[in-house]
């Protein structure tokens, strides 16, 4: 009798995984030959099934809309005018590839970056990792909670306090759970709802501003930058890539039915799902235009220029285009609401999968949802409280926190392009070479730029000797945790990856 493998005799431990088998979404397409699949060779492109695998993109692209990424906007049109449109559109071309890197991780596996970052790293850098990912959502929930707030003070005319506009935000996550009951294809239907809102409300406003076309396409088209709009520049860019939504994305592509078995099968959700993720940065990048052109056309070299935020801007709109059928600030303020209640929603549905992935949490949906809105609303709701009548402090606290974020993004990231260059990790379906230098180049090129951003922070905002010690030892820490996760890429550990061992027991079975 041949011995049977030790990893057969294993007792068999319920993971936490990013969708159970029933709420998955079945793609249909019984009528091709698993033959085909087999083979490695993918049917011709169905408009049936870009409709099913559609849904996922769409989520993810909502951090590229967040009210974060909507006051870089205004303030890179206004300061800026139409120069930095052509950084724009690269900004998302590049977050774009990140973004397809984590649904190819995702699809390919059939685990999501933070299941792996669990089983491929040490114990203690995972959970460096996990502490890193949670600040970084947090952070991010800040930002979005307070622009949710912002946005129903405007639309009750002030009646309602940033405090207490903070609590109805945080009621969003029952709202969270009330859908995900009904099922993924409900949900990503309430999203794409939210992000139809802000398509409208936001052209609304670009026809009312009426910018210049040629203005518009010549900011598109010519690279120009200049040593004053450098930090407009850098906030671009850096509001970008979120790391939370690297995350994301590689859980939500597992809301559909692939067979791993099968190449074939792979490969074609691959596909659709690269080309509905190109769809939907398309719509975040009009919106983010939009929102850029609106205040060049109204701000751009005027005294103001300078002094405008995401607290502020409403009241300026209001008294540059005046009134109308609707009056422009409410047009701002129900798009900023739609802004921030649908980064606030992908935000709790992250922080699912982020604490389920890296602890293997096998928590009930309304448990894991109630921690993670906690983590984010209880710092939020003491921000509230101590910057509610000061807009000057709510603009500082809000570059603090994009220094929060751009600290987190190589945590992210590195992982991230580790894991998909890895044979026994992706299999077939590694990235090759080519594509490996450019994305090491886009990520390098990314950290550098939210480098530059932190050295010019600090540079400014530190003062005294203790401070800068510790910032000194800080900063030291971070630099080789990275430096230890680039060794990562180059070399895993000799032993066999958790992963690796899966792969060989399911053979075996």
């Amino acid at each position: 009798m041949s011995q049977q493998p030790l990893l057969l005799h294993l007792p068999q431990i319920q993971e936490e995984t990013a969708y159970d088998s029933s709420e998955k979404v079945i793609i249909v397409g019984a009528y091709e030959s698993d033959d085909e699949y087999n083979s490695g060779r993918t049917p011709p492109f169905s408009w049936k099934k870009l409709w099913l695998f559609t849904g996922p993109g769409f989520l993810m692209s909502i951090a590229f809309l967040d009210p974060g990424n909507l006051e870089s906007d205004l303030q890179a049109g206004a300061v800026a005018g139409y120069s930095l449109l052509w950084l724009l559109m690269w900004a998302t071309l590049m977050g774009l590839l990140i973004q397809l890197l984590s649904a190819r991780l995702g699809v390919a596996t059939g685990r999501h970056l933070a299941e792996l970052c669990r089983e491929e790293y040490p114990t203690w850098a995972g959970l460096v990792l996990w502490v890193m990912a949670e600040i970084a959502l947090i952070g991010s929930d800040i930002q979005e909670v307070i622009g949710s707030a912002i946005a129903i003070r405007i639309l009750s005319n002030g009646v309602v306090p940033l405090w207490f506009g903070v609590i109805i935000t945080a009621l969003d996550c029952f709202i969270f759970l009330f859908l995900e009951n009904y099922g993924v294809r409900k949900l990503e239907a309430f999203f794409a709802v939210l992000i139809g809102i802000m398509t409208l409300a936001f052209a609304w406003m670009f026809g009312e501003a009426k910018p210049s076309g040629k203005e518009l396409l010549i900011g598109i088209l010519v690279p120009k930058l200049s040593s004053r709009t450098i930090s407009q520049a850098v906030g671009v860019v850096g509001c970008i890539i979120m790391p939370h939504n690297v995350f994301l994305h590689s859980a939500l592509v597992q809301s559909r039915q692939v067979d791993h078995n099968k190449k074939g099968r792979v490969q074609e959700a691959l596909n659709y799902y690269s080309i509905e993720s190109t769809i939907a940065l398309i719509v975040s990048l009009a919106i983010n235009i939009f929102v850029t052109t609106v205040f060049a056309g109204g701000f751009y070299g005027t005294e103001v220029a300078n002094s405008i935020g995401l607290a502020n801007a409403g009241r300026y709109l209001q008294e540059k285009y005046g009134g109308g059928l609707l009056p422009i600030l409410y047009i701002w303020g129900i798009g900023l609401l739609a802004a921030g209640q649908s980064s606030t929603l992908t935000g709790t549905y992250a922080g699912q999968f982020i604490m389920g992935g890296f602890l293997n949490l096998k928590l009930k949906k309304w448990m894991r949802a109630l921690i993670t809105r906690s983590c984010a609303i209880i710092p939020t709701m003491i921000v509230a409280l101590i910057f509610d009548t000061s807009e000057d402090a709510l603009d500082v606290l809000n570059q603090w926190l994009n220094v929060l974020q751009s600290v987190q993004i190589p945590f992210a990231l590195i992982p991230l392009l580790c894991l998909v260059s890895k044979e026994q990790i992706m299999g077939s379906f590694k990235i090759g070479p080519v594509l490996k230098i450019v994305s090491w180049f886009v990520a390098a090129m990314l950290i550098a730029i939210n480098g530059y951003l932190m050295v010019d922070f600090f540079s400014a905002e530190v003062n005294g000797t203790v401070f800068a010690t510790v910032l000194c030892t800080l900063t030291a820490a971070y630099v080789a945790f990275i430096m230890y996760l680039v060794s990562r890429a180059i070399t895993f550990s000799p032993w066999q990856s958790v992963t690796q061992k899966k792969k060989i027991s399911n053979s075996e079975n």
